[in-house]
C-alpha cells in the first residue's frame, strides 16, 4: 500500500488548508470558488449536452481486474451500448474502468467524470477523449451524473457508491428529479443493506412502502440491463431536470 504521508506536496497542501485564515481571505476564497464552480458547470453542460442517452455505472475504484464484479460491469456496459445507450462512469479505476472498457470495445459512447483526489483516483484509458471531464468539486460532478443519466447501475462499492445512489433516490423521492431506474447488482453484496432498509427504516416509519420501489436489486448482468430496457419500453426518455 502506498504511504501517502510521504507525498510532500499533499502534506503541504493539507497544512495550508488547515491554516487559520483572516475574514478577508475567507471572503476572497469563497468568491473565487463561485467562479470555479460556474466554470465546471459550464464545461460539463457544454460537453455532456451532446452525448445523448446514457446510463451511469457506479462501483468501487478498488475492484481488481480479475474480480467477478469487474467482469460483470464490463459485460453490463457492453449490453447497455447494444441498446443504444452510452456509458458514464466516474472515470477512475476498478468498476469505473470496467464500465468504460465495456463501452469502448463495443463501439459505444464512453464518458468519464473524474474527480481530483489525493488517492485511488486516476483516469482510465477507455474514456473517449472528447468526453472526459475532470472535476474539483464533488457536488458539480454529482449534478452531471444526475442530469445526464437515464439510469444508474450500482455495482458493489464503498461510501462514494452509496453517496451517489442515495442522492439520486432522495431527489427522486422528493420529486426534485424525474424517476429513472436505479439497479443494484449483487444480492450477496447489497442484500443486507436492503433488509436493513426494509426491516428498520420502513418499520420505524422513516420511509414509505412505495419508496422501496425507487430501486431494484438484481443478481446478473442480464437482469440489470433488462431492468433498464423494460423501463424505457414503458416510459419516454426525457431530461431529468
Amino acid at each position: 500500500m502506498t504511504d501517502y504521508s510521504r507525498d510532500e506536496n499533499k502534506v503541504n497542501e493539507l497544512k495550508r488548508a488547515f491554516e487559520q485564515k483572516s475574514w478577508q481571505e475567507t471572503k476572497a476564497n469563497d468568491s473565487w470558488s463561485v467562479f470555479k464552480t460556474m466554470s465546471e458547470l459550464v464545461e460539463g453542460y457544454e460537453t455532456l449536452g451532446k452525448i445523448g442517452p446514457c446510463v451511469s455505472i457506479f462501483g468501487s475504484a478498488r475492484t481488481k481486474l480479475n474480480s467477478k464484479y469487474y467482469l460483470m460491469a464490463e459485460d453490463i456496459a457492453h449490453r447497455i451500448t447494444k441498446l443504444g445507450f452510452g456509458v458514464i462512469t466516474g472515470g477512475g479505476p476498478g468498476i469505473m474502468e470496467a464500465g468504460n472498457k465495456g463501452a469502448h470495445y463495443s463501439g459505444g459512447i464512453s464518458v468519464g467524470l473524474n474527480i481530483d483526489l489525493p488517492f485511488e483516483q486516476h483516469e482510465n484509458p477507455f474514456i473517449d477523449r472528447d468526453k472526459f471531464l475532470n472535476f474539483n468539486y464533488f457536488y458539480v460532478r454529482k449534478v452531471m451524473f444526475m442530469k445526464y443519466s437515464q439510469g444508474y447501475i450500482v455495482m458493489p462499492g464503498g461510501f462514494g457508491t452509496l453517496d451517489e445512489m442515495f442522492e439520486a433516490i432522495t431527489l427522486i423521492q422528493t420529486h426534485k428529479m424525474i424517476k429513472f431506474p436505479i439497479v443494484l447488482v449483487s444480492k450477496d453484496y447489497w442484500g443486507g443493506l436492503i433488509d436493513w432498509i426494509r426491516n428498520t427504516m420502513l418499520v420505524e416509519g422513516n420511509i414509505s412502502e412505495k419508496d422501496m420501489d425507487l430501486f431494484r436489486l438484481v443478481d446478473t448482468a442480464e437482469e440489470a440491463v433488462e431492468a433498464i430496457q423494460k423501463y424505457y419500453e414503458k416510459y419516454d426518455l426525457k431530461p431529468n431536470f
